[in-house]
């Protein structure tokens, strides 16, 4: 019986998931929050894969001991990047770094993502987990992506969530200056935006070469939230943790969509891990979504983007970067 699209991903988790062996040799991939759980998974297959990486992270540390880890089981060639996500400025300059260091991107992975119990403001003023969850990954993507268009073919992955059904987008309060905080609201806030720029996103990339979709990538186990106080990191080791699945899953998934021939032209879509799902009506409203997207230019500071024949057109982009 086919369950109800509001639903579905009941029926999803027990779906035989889809695999690919196809090689990515050479292909340089960019794989955000790369340094454990899901980011790690990802990584980590592409490496196995023969994929060139390019490794966005916060903390130095556990970033060289991964590259470490992938040069000794893969022979890996292995790139760090340092940027915290929740400081746009770090985003603009890791996307400049990489610009200027590779000249093709052939798969970006957007996965550094954040979940918090309380309201925290960023230095630059945005609500935390709305910034690195989505205002960072659309800045990301949006500086990467004249250079994906002029080396066709190339693939975006956002590492969304079903968290998105848990709604909280209201763009009169994204700071939720007026209204109380909720956790799994505010999450599920900046997933759905994150959602809604996806479909613009593919609509704009429609013949370039470059698709872009979303996945949820399992309900696995990662330490996103455990940042968080005491109270939920208890709550977390011992009432939810035990009923998650490995993340290797995730990497797997993530794999499929990054190097699956019968990917390659397949854009604007939602996946739990690679099975094909229905997401929530409020991350579906298109009218909503353009709204979204010129919000999330303007809080980025981006000039409105244009085509340009095949390559995207934004206003002197070279003094943005460095802004």
């Amino acid at each position: 019986m086919k369950l109800p699209d509001e639903i579905q991903f009941i029926n999803s988790a027990f779906q035989t998931q889809k695999t690919t062996d196809v090689r990515m040799d050479g292909k340089v991939s960019i794989i955000t929050g790369a340094t454990s759980g899901v980011g790690y998974q990802a990584a980590r297959r592409l490496a196995e894969g023969g994929a060139s990486l390019v490794l966005v992270c916060r903390n130095s540390e556990k970033a060289n001991a991964l590259r470490k880890e992938f040069i000794q089981k893969y022979a890996s060639d292995v790139e760090i990047v340092l940027a915290d996500f929740s400081k746009l400025s770090d985003v603009r300059k890791a996307a400049d770094f990489i610009l200027k260091k590779f000249q093709r991107i052939d798969v970006l992975v957007n996965n550094a993502g954040l979940h918090r119990t309380t309201r925290i403001l960023t230095e630059e003023g945005h609500e935390t987990v709305f910034c690195v969850n989505h205002l960072a990954s659309y800045l990301f993507t949006r500086l990467l992506l004249d250079r994906m268009i002029k080396n066709a073919p190339a693939r975006i992955i956002q590492v969304n969530s079903e968290g998105h059904r848990f709604g909280g987008l209201d763009l009169d309060d994204l700071t939720w200056s007026r209204r109380h905080y909720i956790g799994l609201q505010g999450y599920g806030a900046s997933k759905v935006a994150q959602l809604l720029t996806v479909w613009e996103f593919a609509d704009i990339l429609a013949g370039t070469g470059v698709t872009i979709n979303a996945m949820h990538p399992g309900t696995v186990k990662t330490n996103i939230g455990m940042d968080n106080g005491p109270l939920y990191r208890w709550f977390h080791r011992l009432f939810v943790r035990p009923l998650l699945r490995k993340p290797d899953i995730s990497g797997e998934a993530i794999y499929y969509l990054a190097a699956a021939p019968e990917m390659q032209n397949v854009s604007g879509k939602f996946f739990n891990q690679t099975v094909e799902e229905t997401p929530m009506p409020h991350a579906l409203d298109r009218e909503f979504g353009k709204s979204v997207w010129q919000v999330s230019e303007e809080l980025t500071g981006l000039p409105k983007l244009e085509l340009a024949g095949s390559l995207i057109k934004m206003t002197d982009p070279v003094s943005f970067l460095l802004t």
